[in-house]
């Protein structure tokens, strides 16, 4: 179980550093840009993020917060709320939001003509919605990993 705690703290922090950087940088620079050019960098983004290392990351993630949740009911501790709470955040605050209410908008995005008359508004709608639900992530994931590092914590302790 340490070691499964480990690898979900040190997971869900990184997604969460990933995500934190999207909301507090990325899409207020792709935003700066004229709409053909920002759809067209994020619809690349959207492509180069289906890349084996991210994947292993963000799903690998899941994976082990999901096995947490099952051990954590199963054997009581002192950091059980805590994994539960870690795992759940993880599970639904960043894995299921993600295919929710980003993958549709990627989607969405990935349809549009960069340089057609609609592109512009838009662009401005994906950009806003996209960023609102990439908040919930990040603080979804970063909470996640603070909740398996007390845990962690709470187990040697």
């Amino acid at each position: 179980m340490d070691a499964l705690l480990l690898i979900g703290a040190l997971g869900a922090g990184l997604v969460a550093g990933i995500f934190f950087a999207f909301s507090s940088f990325v899409m207020r620079a792709l935003a700066r840009l004229p709409a053909a050019q920002g759809i067209a960098a994020m619809q690349s983004i959207n492509v180069a993020v289906i890349h084996p290392v991210f994947m292993l990351a963000f799903l690998g993630t899941g994976a082990a917060c999901a096995i947490v949740l099952v051990l954590a009911l199963v054997q009581r501790g002192p950091e059980t709320a805590l994994s539960i709470a870690g795992s759940l955040l993880y599970l639904a605050g960043t894995l299921l939001v993600t295919m929710v209410f980003n993958v549709p908008r990627n989607n969405a995005l990935a349809a549009l003509d960069p340089t057609s008359v609609e592109a512009a508004s838009r662009w401005r709608d994906y950009v806003a919605g996209w960023t609102a639900w990439n908040h919930a992530r990040t603080a979804a994931a970063l909470a996640a990993a603070a909740c398996f590092t007390i845990a962690l914590r709470d187990r040697m302790g």
